[in-house]
C-alpha cells in the first residue's frame, strides 16, 4: 500500500507563496490538491511551478471540498486571523505563515475556532527549522554555555519596503521566535524604538531592547533601509558564547570556548577579572532547507496526531511580545510590561 499522504491547498501564491508552493510540492507526504490566490498573474506563476497542481480563485470551494485536509495559508498577514479562522470553521487544520496573525484579541479568536473545531494549527516560525538553529538550541539546553547572560540579533537589509506592517511585525517574529524558544519564557518588560523614514507610520528601522526574568537581556534590530545584508544572532552565557550568521554560506555556527569571571583572591586590579581564550569549534550541519524541513515537520504531525513544534501557543507568544513592543513604539520608546 502506498503511504497516506496529507490533502492540502495553498492559499496565496505571491512573492513568498511561490516558495511555499516549490516545497509543497516536492514533499512525498504531500498531496497539493489545490493553489488559491485571487491574482490571475500568481495562478499562471503557480501552474509553471506546479503544472499538475490545479489553480482558482475561489476559496470557499476549497474550504467546502471535503476531501482537503489542511491549508497553508501564504497571504498578507493582516489576512491571517480572518482565512485561519475560515479555515477551521471548516474544519481544516491550518498552516499560517508569520505572524500568527495582528493582535492577541485576533490570536485568541484563531485559538477559540481551534479548540471548537479540535484541529491543529502550525505557525509558519521558519527559523526554528533552520539547521544551525536546531543546533544552538540543543547548545544551549545542554548546558554547554552556562547560564544565559544575553542575546542579540540583527536582521537588515536594503530589501522589500512594506505598506501593511512595520519591520517590527514583519521581520522581528524570525528572531523573536529564536530568542523566546532559547530563553524558554517571555520577557518580563520591552521597549522600542524605531522610525518611520519612506512611509509615513510605517517604520523602517526598530530597535528593541528585552529583560527576562533572571536577569537575562536581548536586544533585536530590524530594518530594511540598510546598506547591509546582515542575519546574525549572537547568544553569550556564562561559560561559552555562540555566533549565528545565516548571510555566511558554510561556516554559519561558531562556538567559543571563551568567557569572563572574577577573581576572589587578586593582587592588583589587573589580576581582578580572568579572561578565558579557548578554542573555537564550528559545527557540522545538515544541508536540510528549513521551509522543506518544516513542511515536512507539519505532515508529519498531522499524518501521525502530533503537535508541531511551532503550534498555536508558541505562535500567541510571539504575538503577545509583538503587541507590548507595538505599544511601546507608540508610546516613544516607554517599557511596557507584559502579561
Amino acid at each position: 500500500m502506498m503511504p497516506r499522504r496529507l490533502r492540502t491547498a495553498l492559499i496565496g501564491a505571491g512573492t513568498w507563496g511561490r516558495n511555499v508552493l516549490r516545497i509543497l510540492a516536492s514533499i512525498s507526504s504531500i498531496d497539493l490538491r489545490c493553489v488559491v490566490d485571487p491574482a490571475e498573474a500568481a495562478r499562471a506563476r503557480a501552474q509553471i511551478i506546479a503544472p499538475a497542481t490545479p489553480t482558482t480563485n475561489n476559496l470557499r470551494q476549497v474550504l467546502d471540498d471535503p476531501t482537503i485536509e489542511a491549508l497553508v495559508i501564504a497571504t498578507p498577514a493582516l489576512t491571517h486571523a480572518e482565512l485561519a479562522i475560515a479555515g477551521l470553521s471548516a474544519g481544516k487544520h491550518i498552516f499560517v505563515e508569520k505572524p500568527l496573525c495582528m493582535s492577541l484579541e485576533e490570536g485568541e479568536k484563531i485559538q477559540h475556532a481551534a479548540q471548537i473545531a479540535d484541529r491543529q494549527v502550525m505557525v509558519g516560525h521558519l527559523m526554528l527549522y533552520h539547521p544551525a538553529v536546531q543546533k544552538l538550541r540543543d547548545v544551549v539546553r545542554s548546558g554547554e554555555l552556562g547560564a544565559l547572560r544575553y542575546l542579540y540579533a540583527t536582521r537588515v537589509n536594503l530589501g522589500t519596503v512594506r505598506r501593511e506592517e512595520n519591520a517590527w511585525w514583519s521581520l522581528a517574529p524570525h528572531d523573536l521566535s529564536i530568542i523566546l524558544d532559547l530563553v524558554g519564557v517571555l520577557p518580563e518588560r520591552i521597549a522600542v524604538h524605531g522610525a518611520a523614514y519612506l512611509t509615513p507610520g510605517v517604520e523602517d528601522v526598530i530597535f528593541a531592547h528585552l529583560v527576562f526574568p533572571g536577569g537575562t537581556l536581548a536586544s533585536i534590530h530590524v530594518s530594511w533601509l540598510d546598506p547591509h545584508k546582515r542575519r546574525e544572532l549572537t547568544v553569550v552565557g556564562d561559560r561559552k558564547m555562540v555566533s549565528f550568521d545565516d548571510v555566511e554560506p558554510g561556516e554559519k555556527l561558531r562556538i567559543y570556548d571563551k568567557g569572563a569571571e572574577i577573581k576572589t583572591e587578586f593582587t592588583n586590579f589587573a589580576e581582578f577579572v580572568a579572561l578565558r581564550h579557548g578554542d573555537v569549534s564550528i559545527p557540522r550541519l545538515s544541508a536540510i532547507e528549513p521551509l522543506q524541513a518544516e513542511f515536512e515537520h507539519f505532515a508529519h504531525c498531522l499524518l501521525h496526531s502530533t503537535a508541531p513544534r511551532t503550534n498555536l501557543d508558541s505562535g500567541l507568544d510571539v504575538v503577545r511580545v509583538l503587541e507590548a513592543g507595538q505599544r511601546s513604539l507608540q508610546s516613544g520608546g516607554l517599557p511596557v510590561i507584559i502579561s
